[in-house]
């Protein structure tokens, strides 16, 4: 919301409208210029803020990426091992038990 300058009717008279208003003008030109800085200074801050959350959050999807497949390998090994264990625990019983009947 832009701010309109304005002087007292004190100085108008002592400067002359022309004189006045022309300070005025020149004041709401510098105010708008900071204005503009301001919004593209803002602009570019936005800009590497967000590249720096797209970089961080895509080194945090690999992190994540790199943790969730060590454990399904883990996992893997873990579960081919009790199944091997379970084969032969049932094997063991098999012949245990033909054994037993003959």
């Amino acid at each position: 919301m832009p701010v309109t300058a304005k002087l007292s009717r004190k100085f108008y008279e002592r400067f002359g409208d022309d004189i006045a208003n022309e300070l005025v003008d020149w004041f709401n030109m510098v105010d708008a210029t900071y204005r503009s800085e301001l919004r593209e200074l803002n602009e570019l801050n936005y800009a590497r803020f967000d590249a720096k959350l797209e970089q961080r959050v895509a080194e945090l999807r690999s992190d994540i990426q790199v943790r969730l497949e060590r454990l399904e390998t883990r996992l893997t090994k873990r579960l081919f091992g009790f199944w091997i264990a379970q084969a032969a625990t049932t094997a063991a019983l098999v012949f245990g038990v033909v054994r037993l009947v003959r």
